[in-house]
Protein backbone atom coordinates (compact mmCIF):
# COMPACT_ATOMS: atom_id res chain seq x y z
CA UNK A 1 0.00 0.00 0.00
CA UNK A 2 1.55 3.47 -0.92
CA UNK A 3 1.77 5.81 1.92
CA UNK A 4 2.03 9.73 1.63
CA UNK A 5 5.65 11.50 1.65
CA UNK A 6 4.16 13.78 4.21
CA UNK A 7 2.69 13.47 7.78
CA UNK A 8 -0.62 15.51 7.70
CA UNK A 9 0.63 18.30 9.53
CA UNK A 10 3.40 19.04 6.68
CA UNK A 11 0.33 18.40 4.10
CA UNK A 12 -2.02 20.79 5.79
CA UNK A 13 1.18 23.08 6.37
CA UNK A 14 2.03 22.96 1.78
CA UNK A 15 -1.92 23.87 1.70
CA UNK A 16 -2.27 26.86 4.11
CA UNK A 17 1.48 28.76 3.29
CA UNK A 18 0.26 27.92 -0.98
CA UNK A 19 -4.00 29.30 0.14
CA UNK A 20 -2.22 32.10 1.65
CA UNK A 21 0.39 33.03 -1.15
CA UNK A 22 -2.11 32.87 -3.68
CA UNK A 23 -4.56 35.36 -1.65
CA UNK A 24 -1.33 37.43 -1.64
CA UNK A 25 -1.20 37.91 1.89
CA UNK A 26 1.05 40.14 3.57
CA UNK A 27 2.72 40.64 7.12
CA UNK A 28 0.47 41.55 9.91
CA UNK A 29 -2.60 40.28 7.97
CA UNK A 30 -5.26 37.94 9.32
CA UNK A 31 -5.58 34.76 8.42
CA UNK A 32 -8.73 32.23 8.59
CA UNK A 33 -9.64 31.03 12.52
CA UNK A 34 -9.27 27.52 12.49
CA UNK A 35 -13.03 26.86 12.05
CA UNK A 36 -12.79 28.70 9.06
CA UNK A 37 -9.77 26.43 7.76
CA UNK A 38 -11.64 23.14 8.82
CA UNK A 39 -14.38 24.16 6.05
CA UNK A 40 -12.19 24.28 3.05
CA UNK A 41 -9.71 21.78 3.68
CA UNK A 42 -9.98 17.69 4.62
CA UNK A 43 -8.00 17.84 7.86
CA UNK A 44 -9.29 16.92 11.11
CA UNK A 45 -9.80 20.12 13.78
CA UNK A 46 -7.16 18.31 15.85
CA UNK A 47 -4.59 18.43 12.79
CA UNK A 48 -5.45 22.04 12.94
CA UNK A 49 -4.87 22.88 16.01
CA UNK A 50 -1.68 21.07 16.03
CA UNK A 51 -0.74 22.59 12.40
CA UNK A 52 -1.64 26.42 14.17
CA UNK A 53 0.25 25.55 17.45
CA UNK A 54 3.63 24.56 15.50
CA UNK A 55 3.47 27.93 13.09
CA UNK A 56 2.99 29.77 15.89
CA UNK A 57 6.13 28.11 17.91
CA UNK A 58 7.76 29.18 14.85
CA UNK A 59 6.98 32.87 14.41
CA UNK A 60 4.86 32.12 11.66
CA UNK A 61 1.67 33.00 12.48
CA UNK A 62 0.77 35.55 16.06
CA UNK A 63 -2.42 34.52 17.90
CA UNK A 64 -3.80 37.31 19.48
CA UNK A 65 -6.42 36.66 22.43
CA UNK A 66 -10.08 37.50 21.37
CA UNK A 67 -8.31 39.29 18.00
CA UNK A 68 -7.81 35.75 16.12
CA UNK A 69 -4.36 34.83 14.07
CA UNK A 70 -1.92 37.04 11.67
CA UNK A 71 0.67 36.21 9.12
CA UNK A 72 4.25 37.16 10.66
CA UNK A 73 6.36 35.08 8.28
CA UNK A 74 6.52 33.23 5.48
CA UNK A 75 8.66 31.84 2.91
CA UNK A 76 7.39 34.23 0.19
CA UNK A 77 8.50 37.15 2.38
CA UNK A 78 11.49 38.22 0.69
CA UNK A 79 12.58 41.11 -1.72
CA UNK A 80 14.44 37.92 -3.45
CA UNK A 81 12.12 36.73 -5.98
CA UNK A 82 12.19 33.84 -8.20
CA UNK A 83 10.86 34.31 -12.10
CA UNK A 84 10.45 32.21 -14.27
CA UNK A 85 9.56 31.84 -17.76
CA UNK A 86 8.18 28.60 -19.36
CA UNK A 87 7.38 27.81 -22.76
CA UNK A 88 5.44 25.11 -24.49
CA UNK A 89 7.60 22.79 -26.33
CA UNK A 90 4.76 21.58 -28.46
CA UNK A 91 4.68 24.70 -29.82
CA UNK A 92 8.03 26.23 -30.07
CA UNK A 93 8.96 23.88 -32.40
CA UNK A 94 12.81 22.44 -32.03
CA UNK A 95 13.10 24.42 -28.37
CA UNK A 96 13.34 27.62 -27.01
CA UNK A 97 16.81 28.70 -28.61
CA UNK A 98 15.92 27.15 -32.00
CA UNK A 99 13.77 30.16 -32.89
CA UNK A 100 15.41 33.22 -32.72
CA UNK A 101 12.94 35.64 -31.94
CA UNK A 102 11.86 33.96 -28.36
CA UNK A 103 15.96 33.70 -28.05
CA UNK A 104 16.03 37.16 -27.91
CA UNK A 105 13.00 37.30 -25.62
CA UNK A 106 13.99 34.99 -23.24
CA UNK A 107 17.29 37.00 -22.86
CA UNK A 108 16.15 40.33 -22.68
CA UNK A 109 13.58 38.53 -19.83
CA UNK A 110 16.35 37.09 -17.98
CA UNK A 111 18.52 40.09 -18.24
CA UNK A 112 15.70 42.25 -16.77
CA UNK A 113 15.30 39.87 -13.88
CA UNK A 114 18.81 39.84 -13.00
CA UNK A 115 19.06 43.38 -13.00
CA UNK A 116 16.23 43.51 -10.90
CA UNK A 117 18.31 41.44 -8.34
CA UNK A 118 15.92 38.45 -8.40
CA UNK A 119 16.43 34.85 -9.77
CA UNK A 120 15.52 33.59 -13.10
CA UNK A 121 14.16 30.09 -13.99
CA UNK A 122 13.80 28.58 -17.56
CA UNK A 123 11.28 25.73 -18.30
CA UNK A 124 9.18 24.26 -20.75
CA UNK A 125 5.58 22.21 -20.89
CA UNK A 126 3.45 20.60 -22.66
CA UNK A 127 -0.58 20.85 -23.67
CA UNK A 128 -1.39 18.43 -20.75
CA UNK A 129 1.58 18.14 -18.97
CA UNK A 130 2.28 21.32 -16.16
CA UNK A 131 5.20 21.42 -13.67
CA UNK A 132 2.70 22.90 -10.92
CA UNK A 133 5.23 21.64 -8.08
CA UNK A 134 7.83 23.59 -9.41
CA UNK A 135 5.66 26.63 -10.09
CA UNK A 136 4.47 26.24 -6.52
CA UNK A 137 8.35 27.18 -5.55
CA UNK A 138 8.74 30.23 -7.60
CA UNK A 139 6.82 33.71 -7.03
CA UNK A 140 5.67 34.55 -10.67
CA UNK A 141 6.22 32.75 -13.88
CA UNK A 142 5.23 33.46 -17.88
CA UNK A 143 3.82 31.24 -20.12
CA UNK A 144 4.18 31.45 -23.97
CA UNK A 145 2.91 29.23 -26.75
CA UNK A 146 -0.61 28.40 -25.10
CA UNK A 147 -3.28 27.47 -27.58
CA UNK A 148 -6.95 26.36 -28.25
CA UNK A 149 -5.16 22.41 -27.06
CA UNK A 150 -3.77 23.38 -23.75
CA UNK A 151 -5.09 22.41 -20.83
CA UNK A 152 -5.62 25.16 -19.07
CA UNK A 153 -7.10 23.53 -15.89
CA UNK A 154 -3.46 23.17 -14.22
CA UNK A 155 -3.03 26.80 -14.24
CA UNK A 156 -5.87 27.85 -11.33
CA UNK A 157 -3.60 24.82 -9.25
CA UNK A 158 -0.20 26.77 -8.65
CA UNK A 159 0.05 29.23 -5.74
CA UNK A 160 2.57 31.40 -8.19
CA UNK A 161 1.51 34.48 -9.83
CA UNK A 162 0.78 33.28 -13.27
CA UNK A 163 0.76 35.70 -16.44
CA UNK A 164 0.79 34.99 -20.32
CA UNK A 165 2.64 36.14 -22.67
CA UNK A 166 0.58 37.34 -26.16
CA UNK A 167 -2.34 34.93 -25.70
CA UNK A 168 -5.39 36.56 -25.77
CA UNK A 169 -7.92 34.12 -24.22
CA UNK A 170 -11.51 34.74 -22.98
CA UNK A 171 -10.85 31.57 -21.06
CA UNK A 172 -8.09 32.77 -18.57
CA UNK A 173 -8.25 35.67 -16.58
CA UNK A 174 -4.78 35.27 -15.78
CA UNK A 175 -2.74 39.00 -16.83
CA UNK A 176 -1.42 38.96 -20.37
CA UNK A 177 1.22 41.07 -22.16
CA UNK A 178 0.26 40.96 -25.53
CA UNK A 179 1.79 42.90 -28.94
CA UNK A 180 -0.68 44.93 -30.43
CA UNK A 181 0.09 44.59 -34.37
CA UNK A 182 -3.22 46.50 -35.45
CA UNK A 183 -0.97 49.89 -35.53
CA UNK A 184 1.71 48.25 -37.66
CA UNK A 185 -0.55 46.56 -39.99
CA UNK A 186 -2.74 50.00 -40.44
CA UNK A 187 1.62 52.24 -41.08
CA UNK A 188 1.81 49.45 -43.85
CA UNK A 189 -1.67 50.15 -44.99
CA UNK A 190 -0.60 54.22 -45.43
CA UNK A 191 3.12 53.05 -46.96
CA UNK A 192 1.74 51.46 -49.80
CA UNK A 193 -1.57 53.96 -50.27
CA UNK A 194 -2.50 54.64 -53.96
CA UNK A 195 0.03 51.89 -55.43
CA UNK A 196 -1.07 48.52 -57.00
CA UNK A 197 -0.33 45.92 -54.65
CA UNK A 198 -0.28 41.57 -53.99
CA UNK A 199 -0.37 41.29 -50.77
CA UNK A 200 0.58 37.31 -49.82
CA UNK A 201 -0.35 36.81 -45.67
CA UNK A 202 1.26 33.63 -44.31
CA UNK A 203 -1.33 32.28 -41.38
CA UNK A 204 0.47 29.64 -39.24
CA UNK A 205 -1.16 26.27 -38.85
CA UNK A 206 -0.42 26.05 -35.35
CA UNK A 207 -4.20 27.63 -34.20
CA UNK A 208 -4.20 29.53 -30.82
CA UNK A 209 -5.87 32.53 -30.08
CA UNK A 210 -2.88 35.06 -30.88
CA UNK A 211 -2.91 33.70 -34.20
CA UNK A 212 -6.35 33.90 -34.54
CA UNK A 213 -6.51 37.59 -32.92
CA UNK A 214 -3.43 38.55 -35.24
CA UNK A 215 -5.27 37.58 -38.45
CA UNK A 216 -8.65 38.96 -37.35
CA UNK A 217 -6.03 42.35 -37.47
CA UNK A 218 -4.43 42.14 -40.50
CA UNK A 219 -8.12 41.20 -42.27
CA UNK A 220 -9.77 44.40 -40.14
CA UNK A 221 -7.38 47.04 -41.27
CA UNK A 222 -6.88 46.09 -44.83
CA UNK A 223 -10.55 44.86 -46.15
CA UNK A 224 -12.01 47.28 -48.70
CA UNK A 225 -9.21 49.60 -48.41
CA UNK A 226 -8.82 49.91 -51.97
CA UNK A 227 -9.67 48.32 -55.32
CA UNK A 228 -5.29 48.34 -56.11
CA UNK A 229 -4.78 45.59 -53.55
CA UNK A 230 -5.42 41.91 -53.24
CA UNK A 231 -4.70 40.01 -50.74
CA UNK A 232 -4.02 36.07 -50.53
CA UNK A 233 -3.81 34.03 -47.54
CA UNK A 234 -1.78 30.55 -47.08
CA UNK A 235 -1.00 27.98 -44.06
CA UNK A 236 2.38 27.74 -43.49
CA UNK A 237 4.32 25.65 -40.68
CA UNK A 238 6.77 28.02 -38.99
CA UNK A 239 7.74 26.06 -36.30
CA UNK A 240 7.94 22.20 -36.72
CA UNK A 241 8.30 21.47 -40.63
CA UNK A 242 9.98 24.48 -41.96
CA UNK A 243 11.60 22.74 -45.18
CA UNK A 244 7.93 22.16 -46.31
CA UNK A 245 7.39 25.32 -48.81
CA UNK A 246 5.35 23.73 -51.74
CA UNK A 247 2.52 25.80 -50.97
CA UNK A 248 4.58 28.60 -50.20
CA UNK A 249 6.39 28.61 -53.87
CA UNK A 250 3.40 27.63 -55.18
CA UNK A 251 1.74 31.00 -54.23
CA UNK A 252 4.65 33.03 -55.87
CA UNK A 253 4.74 31.80 -58.51
CA UNK A 254 0.71 32.04 -59.56
CA UNK A 255 -0.30 34.76 -56.90
CA UNK A 256 3.05 37.04 -57.96
CA UNK A 257 3.06 39.26 -54.59
CA UNK A 258 4.82 42.49 -54.11
CA UNK A 259 4.38 42.12 -50.27
CA UNK A 260 5.00 39.09 -48.45
CA UNK A 261 3.86 39.31 -44.61
CA UNK A 262 3.03 37.00 -41.74
CA UNK A 263 4.83 34.39 -40.35
CA UNK A 264 7.65 33.75 -42.01
CA UNK A 265 10.73 31.84 -40.45
CA UNK A 266 13.85 32.96 -40.84
CA UNK A 267 15.18 30.79 -43.26
CA UNK A 268 12.31 31.72 -46.29
CA UNK A 269 14.02 35.11 -47.01
CA UNK A 270 16.49 33.71 -49.35
CA UNK A 271 13.77 31.37 -50.66
CA UNK A 272 11.04 34.12 -51.27
CA UNK A 273 13.47 36.71 -52.99
CA UNK A 274 15.07 33.57 -55.19
CA UNK A 275 11.39 32.33 -56.28
CA UNK A 276 9.95 35.69 -56.93
CA UNK A 277 10.35 37.50 -60.32
CA UNK A 278 9.85 40.66 -58.98
CA UNK A 279 10.98 42.34 -56.07
CA UNK A 280 8.90 41.86 -53.32
CA UNK A 281 8.93 43.46 -49.66
CA UNK A 282 8.89 40.59 -46.43
CA UNK A 283 7.41 42.10 -43.69
CA UNK A 284 7.59 39.83 -40.75
CA UNK A 285 7.38 40.26 -37.15
CA UNK A 286 11.07 40.39 -35.50
CA UNK A 287 12.55 41.38 -32.00
CA UNK A 288 15.36 43.98 -31.85
CA UNK A 289 16.23 43.63 -35.99
CA UNK A 290 17.27 46.19 -38.18
CA UNK A 291 14.84 44.32 -41.35
CA UNK A 292 12.00 45.85 -42.94
CA UNK A 293 8.95 44.02 -40.37
CA UNK A 294 6.55 44.48 -37.57
CA UNK A 295 9.44 45.20 -34.87
CA UNK A 296 9.54 44.70 -30.84
CA UNK A 297 12.24 46.28 -28.91
CA UNK A 298 13.08 43.68 -26.45
CA UNK A 299 14.27 45.95 -23.81
CA UNK A 300 11.38 48.55 -23.82
CA UNK A 301 9.14 45.39 -23.75
CA UNK A 302 11.09 44.07 -20.24
CA UNK A 303 11.02 47.05 -18.60
CA UNK A 304 7.14 47.20 -18.88
CA UNK A 305 6.34 43.67 -17.91
CA UNK A 306 8.27 43.36 -15.07
CA UNK A 307 7.51 46.09 -13.29
CA UNK A 308 4.05 45.28 -13.83
CA UNK A 309 4.44 41.73 -12.40
CA UNK A 310 5.85 43.17 -9.26
CA UNK A 311 3.18 45.74 -9.14
CA UNK A 312 0.66 42.20 -8.91
CA UNK A 313 3.30 40.32 -6.54
CA UNK A 314 2.20 43.35 -4.14
CA UNK A 315 -1.47 43.28 -4.74
CA UNK A 316 -2.76 40.33 -5.85
CA UNK A 317 -6.23 42.07 -6.37
CA UNK A 318 -4.92 43.79 -9.86
CA UNK A 319 -7.39 42.52 -12.38
CA UNK A 320 -7.30 44.70 -15.10
CA UNK A 321 -5.22 43.54 -18.08
CA UNK A 322 -1.91 45.42 -18.59
CA UNK A 323 -1.19 47.72 -21.93
CA UNK A 324 -0.43 45.72 -24.88
CA UNK A 325 2.80 46.33 -26.50
CA UNK A 326 3.02 48.49 -29.74
CA UNK A 327 5.26 46.73 -32.60
CA UNK A 328 6.64 49.58 -34.52
CA UNK A 329 6.48 49.31 -38.11
CA UNK A 330 10.17 49.94 -40.00
CA UNK A 331 9.67 50.12 -43.91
Amino acid sequence: MNKPLLSRHLQLRNMLFKHWKTKGLKKGEKIESQNDIKTFCDFSLITIIKTLNDLQAEGIIERKVGKGSYLQNAPWFTSHLRIGFFYNREVVGGGIFHNSFYTKLVVAFEKQVISDGHEFILGSFTHKQKPVLLWDDLDAIVLTGVTKKTEIDDFKKTSCLLSLLDTPSIKLSNSNYRINLKPSFSELLKFIKGKKNNILYLDSIIKSPKQTARLTDFKNVFKSKSKDLKLKFINVDQEFDVKKTDNIVKAILSFKPDIVCGYIHSDWYELIEKVSSKQVNIYSLLIDSKKPGFIVDSNKWMKEILPDIYSRLDNRKITNQPKPYTAVFVK
